[in-house]
């Protein structure tokens, strides 16, 4: 049996027991977090929240791309953010490669370089800082002024802010 396979056993068994409460689509916190993909991050409990309460957009180290950028547009103007977190983290994978090394490995492999911004971290503050500085340049968010980084300790659980 694959995972996949097991995960849907699991899925039969909570939508057995499932009860939708109706709640809005717009998150009640007014919330978006942004941060990393890694499985080792349980978002929910780190902020203490619960389902409802913000918009949690992942992807690998939790950088501010065209992508995520998109999201936030969706997430303030049709459904009601006004706050962004955005959470790195130490041990992050992406600080183990330079953009560059990977793109030709993955050349070598395939024959076709990738032709997107890899993402590449060697100073995690700095990067924070520009996914908070490309949010807050970001002219087509309504809500710019309520964007804050953080760094979060793996080994301890708690968030540092990066100023």
């Amino acid at each position: 049996m694959s995972v996949t396979d097991e995960l849907l056993d699991n899925n039969r068994r909570y939508a057995g027991g499932y009860v939708n409460y109706g709640s809005p689509t717009e998150p009640s916190r007014r919330l978006c977090v942004v941060t990393c993909m890694d499985s080792r991050i349980d978002v929910f409990a780190v902020l203490g929240l619960g389902i409802g309460e913000a918009h949690i957009l992942r992807n690998a180290g939790g950088i501010v791309t065209d992508d995520v950028l998109r999201s936030l547009l969706i997430s303030q103007r049709m459904l009601g953010t006004r706050e962004v977190m955005l959470i790195h983290h130490a041990g992050c994978g992406l600080l183990s490669f330079r953009d560059d090394e990977l793109a030709d490995a993955v050349e070598r492999d395939t024959g076709a370089r990738p032709p997107m911004p890899l993402g590449g971290i060697t100073d995690l503050d700095a990067s924070v800082r520009r996914s908070v500085a490309a949010v807050r340049d970001c002219a087509y968010l309504p809500h710019r002024d309520a964007v804050r980084g953080f760094v979060y300790e793996l080994a301890t659980g708690a968030l540092r802010e990066v100023l």
